[in-house]
């Protein structure tokens, strides 16, 4: 008999109740020191107090009114992120999935509306993530996602990651945009070197070809800047972006220039939720926060402390760790055990970390923990590493 939940995830023995900072609270009591933060989500830390006070404020004037109407929340977040950013325009999704699927609407329109329809490919490559809806699976491409739901939108080409002379012969007169995680999530927190993001900006403009950055994970500080970009020193036409941005209220948002959504007019998409009161009342306390240089320059020497720290770890658990890799605060563990068996153990010394492709576990806490919790996450770590070596 099928559960009432649908059971599409295998879920942990766990039931949390109540969230405070970098801690979880189990219904038993049991506190767990969470390094997923809701898989990159709750940038700012569980029940953050200037994230309460936005929520509730909001929430006790007016909750939705559609996009029917202006709504003052939707208009004051899009002048902070274009003003922080590359990008001239924005569109408020509810999820990075719903971003995606306008990221690749906005790229095909935009060749339609210079009169050449033809130019709909868009390239992506093996590792990313990008949504689960039909324009991300199709996108992505790998047979975990797209096996059994076909057939799958057309337009997509998938090149393996980081060859430079597959994408050189890729490109042609029918390719519309590149699609690319700055920094790979669930593929195993891969980050695409800056002189490769630099080569994709040239090999785009070369052609004339968009470049679509999916920041879905890695955005909104994640990385020590406040799109992980930025540290390659160039801008992509059209940029997703989620998790992180409602700090745990879910939002989404296409960033682009004004001449990538040049060919989306009146009606050419919408949404009913996307943009609503509350979810930009928390996003606009989010971006206050976390684009302050000085935070930023906390999570950099934060994740660097972290980084230290693991590569400590991985030296003292050789047969269980391999190696360390990622940016800032968006850090991942190589490992030589199985991972999702590194997950469980983890459970037993009540710490939370997330599992991801090429046999890494994602370390992805809030951008708020404290230098103590990065000492006492490493501790839960080692212990739940020599509990495997013990059993």
């Amino acid at each position: 008999m099928i559960p009432t939940l649908l059971p599409t995830y295998a879920r942990a023995p766990m039931s949390f109740v109540k969230g405070e900072g970098s801690w979880l609270i189990e219904a038993d009591g049991r506190r767990f020191l969470d390094l997923g933060a809701g898989i990159a989500v709750t940038a700012m830390g569980h029940a953050h107090p200037k994230l309460v006070e936005a929520l509730t404020e909001q929430a006790g004037a007016l909750w939705h009114t559609s996009n029917l109407y202006q709504i003052p929340q939707q208009q004051a977040l899009a002048d902070k992120l274009t003003d922080l950013t590359f990008a001239d325009t924005v569109f408020f999704t509810n999820s990075g999935t719903e971003a995606c699927e306008l990221a690749v609407k906005m790229a095909r329109k935009y060749w339609d509306e210079k009169g050449q329809p033809e130019r709909s490919e868009i390239i992506g490559f093996t590792g990313s993530f990008h949504g689960r809806s039909s324009a991300g699976i199709a996108a992505a491409g790998s047979e975990k996602m797209t096996k059994g739901f076909g057939p799958l939108l057309p337009g997509f080409v998938h090149l393996e990651f980081g060859d430079h002379d597959a994408l050189q012969a890729a490109v042609s007169d029918q390719t519309a945009a590149i699609i690319i995680e700055p920094v790979q999530g669930e593929g195993g927190i891969r980050p695409v070197p800056d002189q490769c993001l630099k080569g994709l900006r040239d090999l785009c403009d070369e052609h004339g070809i968009l470049l679509i950055f999916d920041e879905v994970q890695c955005g909104v500080a994640r990385t020590g800047k406040l799109f992980a970009h930025e540290w390659a020193g160039v801008a992509p036409d059209i940029m997703m972006v989620a998790k992180g941005i409602g700090g745990g209220f879910p939002i989404g948002a296409v960033l682009a220039t004004e001449d990538a959504a040049s060919g989306m007019g009146l009606g050419t998409h919408g949404s009913t939720y996307g943009g609503n009161p509350l979810g930009c009342a928390v996003g606009c306390a989010v971006m206050d926060h976390v684009s302050d240089p000085e935070f930023l320059a906390k999570v950099a020497r934060k994740g660097a402390m972290m980084r230290q720290r693991l590569e400590g770890l991985v030296a003292s658990h050789p047969d269980v760790f391999e190696s360390v890799r990622g940016a800032g605060l968006m850090l991942g563990i190589k490992c030589k055990a199985t991972n999702t068996d590194v997950v469980k153990s983890g459970y037993g010394k009540e710490i939370l970390t997330v599992p991801a492709a090429d046999n890494v576990v994602r370390l992805l806490p809030a951008l708020t923990i404290s230098d103590e919790e990065i000492v006492e996450a490493v501790l839960r770590l080692d212990a739940a590493a020599s509990a495997m070596e013990a059993a």
